[in-house]
């Protein structure tokens, strides 16, 4: 089914990444590694954003106020800042301090004790070459020649656009609040929700917030002719939550198609991962100047309205993909980009879940099939500790991570796998201010599974080795079935002349019978050497 289609899609996400990520020159920013010691010392509450966009100029004029604790007496805080910035001040409650920024850093000099601190800043933000893989500022024109204006920056972090402690063990716990300047008649979509919108002598202004934990590279905002369609989206929790799609005027006819399709898609992640994770504030996506990017509870969209069938339901798998990120990547997140497969690899297993809720079975299995056959297993899901995004970013994330997801499926059963993975999401040691490891992952699959699956996570997340079926024949109707090369037994199901088998294979050798050759795995269950 859609053979070219999904060709083309994977070649898109995964294929593009590892030629272009990260060959940007002297703009090679990544975020994540190692914390620095004097970072590893105060713990950011919250931020809040005043950004001026100038779309003439590509340029911004900004202050950026932090609310922090620190771990005993500091005299350094030490901030995250490209050199693209002219830092103009810094000020602790209304008193001017000595600080230096030199080599992406921002030293600020405390004389006295304090939790607050406000940096002025203006300058011209690095211009994305490959939104969203290689990121920064897109400015672009709409058809009508208007101002378009997007951000994006996984991979750099939101040192690109402000002041920000850049790593992935730090969330402001309290959230941000974002305000911003902007010609009028333009609008801003931007995290949380708009609590005060006003037009001023030839400028509109917008205050957006969210009292939620949010990764830094999601703090973001689209700036153009942008337009709204909402509606109040019942979730499963019995809460409405606003649900609303902004897009360009050209597009204003799409709109009621765009959340249709958005609707589709919560309803089927919350089926399988929970409610809503932000249901506070909104469920969002905003038309952008580029493909997409999960930004919490304002999910870029650029998929062109693009949509499919699936079992007689509009689908959009740029639109599904980016908002499972809202549980996998945003609600749980990781401490360490080295676990970052289970930001992209659960949230991809996902985008399966569709196929399964509204094609079928057949329909997800092709799917499932269509991803294996992408996956490369050039390099371990997991990383090295300490992994800074460009190190830990590779295609397998998204393709094999999901596989293994799609493996344990199978081993665990549905009565087991898919309450698994809901409660999973929705502990609160896993979520929102809390991060998440693949030791907690792996942990709580075997707890909850009760059965020790470590060979398994092993094999499939921190090597490369793929079992190796050997099948010999024994005799007119019999075969002896083994895995060779790793040290596990795997469930497997054999086609015979008989049916469908599921036997338990591993090192010994298991005999069955059949007329004709058995066939290993038919549904494509497990990543095999057959």
């Amino acid at each position: 089914m859609h053979k070219l289609y999904w060709r083309v899609v994977l070649i898109v996400l995964f294929l593009v990444v590892p030629v272009q990520i990260f060959a940007q020159g002297k703009q090679n920013w990544t975020s994540g590694g190692e914390m620095d010691p004097l970072q590893a010392r105060f713990t950011v509450k919250h931020y809040s954003l005043d950004i001026e966009v100038l779309p003439r100029i590509k340029g911004i004029d900004a202050a950026m106020e932090m609310l922090f604790e620190t771990k005993g007496r500091l005299d350094t805080i030490r901030l995250d800042l490209i050199m693209n910035y002219k830092v103009l001040k810094v000020e602790s409650e209304g008193q001017e301090l000595d600080f230096r920024h030199q080599d992406d850093l921002l030293d600020i000099y405390l004389e006295k004790p304090t939790n607050r601190l406000k940096v002025f800043y203006r300058g011209k933000p690095p211009v994305a070459v490959n939104p969203p893989w290689q990121g920064g500022f897109t400015w672009e024109s709409d058809s009508n020649g208007h101002h378009w204006v997007g951000l994006s920056c996984q991979n750099e972090g939101a040192k690109i656009f402000m002041p920000c402690l850049d790593h992935p063990s730090s969330e402001p716990a309290n959230g941000v609040d974002l305000y911003f300047k902007v010609p009028f008649p333009y609008f801003v979509a931007s995290n949380g929700r708009l609590l005060n919108q006003a037009t001023s002598v030839g400028f509109n202004y917008f205050h957006w917030a969210t009292a939620y934990p949010v990764n830094n590279y999601n703090i973001n905002f689209t700036v153009g002719r942008l337009y709204e369609k909402s509606e109040a989206y019942t979730s499963v929790s019995g809460k409405r939550i606003p649900m609303t799609v902004f897009v360009l005027e050209e597009n204003l006819n799409k709109a009621g198609q765009l959340l249709e399709v958005l609707e589709n898609s919560v309803r089927t992640q919350e089926k399988y991962f929970g409610e809503f994770p932000f249901s506070d504030d909104k469920i969002a996506v905003v038309e952008t100047p580029y493909l997409g990017m999960e930004h919490q509870t304002i999910n870029a969209y650029g998929n062109k309205f693009h949509f499919q069938d699936i079992g007689g339901v509009r689908f959009d798998w740029l639109l599904h993909h980016e908002l499972g990120h809202e549980w996998w990547g945003n609600k749980i997140s990781v401490g360490d980009w080295a676990d970052i497969w289970i930001h992209e690899g659960v949230c991809s297993y996902g985008d399966l879940l569709f196929y399964l809720d509204h094609g079928g079975q057949d329909a997800y299995l092709e799917r499932a099939a269509e991803v294996a056959r992408n996956v490369e297993n050039s390099r371990p899901l997991v990383g090295e500790k300490n992994a800074t995004m460009g190190e830990a970013y590779h295609p397998d994330i998204y393709t094999k991570g999901a596989i293994v997801l799609h493996s344990l499926r199978f081993m665990l059963g549905d009565e087991v796998f898919f309450p698994m993975l809901k409660s999973f999401a929705a502990k609160e040691e896993f979520s929102y201010n809390n991060r998440v490891s693949t030791d907690d992952f792996v942990n709580y699959v075997n707890e909850f599974a009760g059965k020790d699956l470590s060979p398994f996570f092993e094999t499939y997340l921190y090597s490369t080795d793929i079992p190796k079926v050997k099948v010999n024949r024994k005799g007119r109707d019999r075969y002896d079935i083994s895995l060779k090369g790793v040290g596990l037994s795997l469930p497997v199901e054999v086609l015979t002349t008989n049916g469908i088998e599921k036997i338990l294979i591993s090192n010994t050798p298991v005999r069955v019978k059949s007329d004709d050759m058995v066939v290993i795995d038919p549904n494509g269950w497990y990543l095999l050497d057959k």
